[in-house]
């Protein structure tokens, strides 16, 4: 037996590669201090780790059983899209108004937590694609298996290491730089939620012909 066997060395650097390209740890972190960065650094901390969490959770629901609850629901990778475009729309949206952003609630750290950075932010349709193509690839090979649980373990460790550190841009930008990378972060989640809901129609267009 080689070690190809027990782990897949070549699949593990594409998956890697793949997920940190798609899920974009640096670029999770103005998105990350436009929502709670105004909040104390232990909420930060909690709202980190809950995202890569729940992001974790849902990465891995869908490479043990993506394909058979896709299948069972009769949902396709275009719909997924389309929904995680019009969900980060609306989340852009508050973010470029100011609306929605900044009532202090005790239950607003967990809901940012979960919905947008844990998901579709972070385990969005592109992420949730590429782990179900890399499934398709493993084939049934346990080396494969192991390789990919390692990579989406690797990457959700880069990010939960991008966010938990991001006190330290904090102490640079101050407030008013808060607030100019909420203006922006708004900019980047809605030409990200147009792209995914451009894709989502092109795909049920290509699905239909």
């Amino acid at each position: 037996m080689s070690i190809s066997d027990f782990f897949d060395a070549k699949l593990f650097i594409s998956a890697t590669i793949t997920l940190v390209v798609i899920m974009d740890p640096p670029g999770t972190v103005p998105v990350f201090l436009s929502l709670v960065g105004r909040k104390p650094m232990a909420t930060r901390v909690k709202a980190a780790r809950q995202a890569v969490l729940v992001s974790l959770l849902v990465i891995s629901l869908f490479a043990v059983a993506g394909q058979a609850i896709l299948a069972y629901l009769g949902i396709g990778i275009p719909a997924l899209q389309g929904a995680g475009g019009l969900l980060l729309l609306l989340i852009a949206l508050q973010l470029l108004t100011g609306k929605g952003g900044n009532e202090p609630e005790a239950s607003e750290d967990v809901n940012v937590a979960l919905v947008p950075l844990g998901t579709p932010l972070l385990a969005g349709p592109g992420a949730i694609a590429a782990t179900i193509v890399f499934v398709r690839q493993a084939d049934g090979h346990i080396g494969a298996y192991i390789a990919l649980a390692l990579a989406i373990i690797a990457v959700h460790f880069v990010l939960y290491t991008c966010m938990r550190f991001s006190g330290v841009v904090i102490r640079l930008i101050k407030e008013s730089g808060i607030t100019l990378l909420a203006k922006i972060a708004g900019l980047l989640l809605a030409a990200i939620a147009v792209e995914l809901v451009a894709n989502s129609v092109k795909g049920f267009i290509d699905g239909a012909f």
